[in-house]
């Protein structure tokens, strides 16, 4: 049996910029309601499909449109949003990104502390991201393809005769890139964070006078 413990909900717009807050709160009513049991830290929340499509619906009520359908959130790079993934982060995710982004360098370096098969690394990367980023077969097996043409990396088939699954290790010119990689990455990455910092902390003052609740 199932109880109802929605009322009393406050609207997420009168909660302004407790958004997520918010929708922490209607994750934990929804999955009370779905288990028929309290909610204790710690216990994950999955995305059962009531969730995702909650989660639309929540966007909806506090923005005034669909996350697919919002002006600043409607592009390809919140997908996952429009799907009802709210534990997603587009920010890791441009991070994260193959072409430019940390995706190589944080491979090769998760190769470098140990041969692994590629459904491993991507476990791994949703775990170093707090699942802000969930790793998918379409991102992941092309840039090891790659990596394994340039010489970086090389992989081995566990059965050559099925050839169903590849361990990958690094090669020695692979940790000479990844050395010079980190190099020039390190001073700039640390330079974006102190940006972002700064940014952050801008943007969380209370000079635009909006009042908290």
């Amino acid at each position: 049996m199932r109880h109802n413990r929605g009322h009393g909900r406050r609207s997420p717009k009168r909660r302004g910029r407790d958004f997520w807050r918010a929708w922490q709160e209607e994750q934990r009513r929804l999955w009370e309601e779905e288990n028929d049991e309290v909610w204790q830290p710690g216990c994950p929340m999955p995305p059962m499909p009531e969730m995702m499509h909650a989660w639309r619906q929540f966007f909806h009520t506090f923005m005034g449109a669909w996350p697919d359908r919002h002006w600043a959130f409607g592009g390809r790079r919140f997908r996952p949003w429009h799907q009802g993934m709210a534990s997603y982060n587009p920010f890791v995710a441009s991070l994260l990104s193959k072409g430019g982004g940390l995706l190589p360098l944080y491979v090769l370096h998760l190769l470098a502390q140990a041969p692994r098969y590629g459904n491993e690394i991507m476990a791994l990367l949703t775990e170093r991201t707090g699942g802000m980023w969930v790793a998918n077969p379409g991102a992941i097996y092309p840039l090891m393809t790659l990596l394994e043409k340039q010489g970086l990396i090389e992989g081995q088939w566990e059965d050559p005769h099925k050839r169903t699954v590849r361990m990958y290790s690094l090669t020695e010119g692979g940790q000479m890139e990844l050395d010079r990689l980190k190099a020039i990455v390190r001073p700039k990455l640390r330079e974006a964070l102190e940006v972002l910092q700064e940014l952050a902390r801008e943007l969380n003052s209370d000079s635009s006078g909006e009042a908290g609740e």
